[in-house]
């Protein structure tokens, strides 16, 4: 749904306490957030959490939602904050273990990406996932979630001309290493025909 009165509707009903409302509003927009949350959101037994916590936020920030706005984008600066919020956290998190731990001691990390098993291009989703989070971010709103470049600007409350720069950057570092992957799979054959 893509339709800004559905969307005002739906927002109206669930402040005056639909739950039914809430719910139709989440059914709609889950698939969205999922994903982006799935993406830039490293391990994946957080992702529900985060993803829960979004919801929350969600329920209690609508009555600041203006109306007048676009409700998508709106949602996706919802989502990016709590996903930043949620890396603060691990981020400290991380840093207080590491702290307890003894320095002979390392810390093991679940990298498994059940999605990327489910699309086909591999290669592309790995390089992308190896990229910076700030030009990861960017690729999965402009390219997975389709939105425009000013609706990014406004999610990520960044200068346009920032995420046009993210987004060159990102293509730019993409490019590369298919040239690389190229390049080593070439010199692995010629080492395999001599």
């Amino acid at each position: 749904m893509n339709n800004p009165e559905e969307y005002k509707g739906l927002i109206e009903l669930t402040l005056a306490g639909s739950r039914e409302a809430y719910s139709e509003l989440y059914e709609i927009t889950i698939r969205d957030v999922y994903k982006s949350v799935h993406f830039l959101v490293r391990e994946a037994s957080d992702v529900d959490d985060v993803v829960q916590e979004i919801y929350i936020q969600v329920h209690r920030s609508l009555g600041q939602f203006d109306v007048n706005r676009s409700f998508r984008p709106w949602l996706m600066g919802v989502v990016m904050r709590q996903i930043h919020a949620y890396r603060r956290r691990r981020w400290t998190h991380l840093r207080i273990t590491k702290k307890a731990e003894q320095v002979d001691q390392t810390m093991e990390y679940d990298f498994s990406n059940e999605v990327v098993d489910k699309i086909s291009n591999h290669s592309l989703l790995a390089s992308v996932d190896r990229l910076s989070y700030k030009l990861k971010q960017v690729v999965i709103l402009h390219y997975l979630n389709e939105y425009a470049q000013e609706e990014i600007a406004t999610i990520l409350d960044i200068p346009l001309g920032t995420v046009k720069s993210r987004i060159h950057a990102a293509l730019q570092k993409l490019r590369q290493k298919q040239k690389t992957n190229i390049l080593i799979a070439g010199k692995v054959e010629d080492l395999h025909e001599s």
